[in-house]
């Protein structure tokens, strides 16, 4: 069931690179998002942000976020973008991070990844790394990285523990993850979730609130925050989740922080609109926020 799962997500995210790669060819613009889309796609980052970047990287978002701006991405940082799909997100963390910094992307999938390399050429950023792998067994050293971001991505593993441990492991003392993902109220169960939509699609998959902060707090991360922006079909949201690698563990209070974020983040994706139309994405990047929100 796993490696159907998997294969699956593959060949559904290859269709979509191949949209991009070969526009003429069999699999058509549906694979992928429309610019208006507003639960999916570039429609979720500022045009200013899109306009410098090739438009085969904005064609291929698929995601459900952006990761990089509440990130607070700093120059010089080490920068690991999990599923990184056609570089978007990857190219604006380089931007970000800077000549000193670096920008890697992980992919599971060779056609996405030929998509990426050709967008950060065609943009000139020298400091982005595509690596071929699964976000299960990330192959980069313990340690090694600043900040972790994805988008929409890790609601498509079927080991989400094991990409919790990953993250953890992979992130220096004092590091954090910064990820956009589609979260599931506490309420319905796995049956109710892929009643909604399948796995490929970033919803069959999703975890719950309180699953989402007990496996990262498992995996030995804190600072634990769920932040829900919009609807993206009943009862499942698009949400902001970070956390941070402390440099000791904090002990048994852990779960009991986490089960505190999960409520929060709860009771926040309630309080939202039904239309999918984004509130705490726009207040980030409304004219109060701050310069490095967005």
């Amino acid at each position: 069931m796993t490696e159907t799962i998997r294969d699956e997500v593959r060949r559904h995210y290859a269709r979509a690179a191949l949209a991009v790669l070969e526009p003429a060819g069999c699999c058509g613009a549906e694979a992928t998002a429309a610019p208006s889309d507003p639960v999916f796609g570039p429609g979720l980052y500022d045009p200013s942000q899109l306009d410098p970047l090739p438009a085969g990287a904005v064609a291929a978002s698929l995601g459900c976020g952006n990761p990089t701006a509440m990130a607070d991405l700093r120059p010089g940082e080490v920068v690991l973008d999990l599923g990184s799909g056609g570089g978007i997100d990857v190219l604006l963390a380089a931007q970000r991070v800077g000549p000193t910094g670096v920008a890697y992307g992980l992919d599971m999938t060779d056609e996405m990844l030929e998509l990426a390399r050709r967008n950060a050429l065609e943009a000139g950023v020298s400091n982005a790394r595509f690596l071929k792998g699964e976000i299960e067994a990330v192959p980069l050293a313990d340690g090694s990285v600043d900040v972790v971001i994805s988008n929409c991505v890790i609601n498509l593993s079927t080991d989400k523990p094991r990409v919790f441990a990953e993250i953890a492991r992979v992130l220096r003392p004092g590091g954090r993850m910064s990820v956009s993902d589609v979260v599931a109220d506490d309420a319905l169960t796995a049956n109710d979730r892929a009643a909604r939509g399948n796995y490929a699609g970033c919803i069959a998959g999703a975890l719950s609130f309180s699953e989402y902060a007990a496996g990262l707090a498992t995996a030995g991360l804190d600072g634990i925050e769920i932040l829900p922006t919009h609807a993206a079909v009943p009862g499942m949201y698009n949400a902001i989740v970070r956390a941070v690698r402390p440099w000791v563990r904090e002990g048994a209070d852990t779960m009991d922080a986490a089960a505190i974020a999960a409520a929060a983040g709860l009771a926040t994706a309630r309080a939202l609109p039904a239309d999918g139309l984004v509130t705490v994405g726009d207040a980030c990047c409304g004219p109060d926020a701050g310069a490095s929100c967005c």
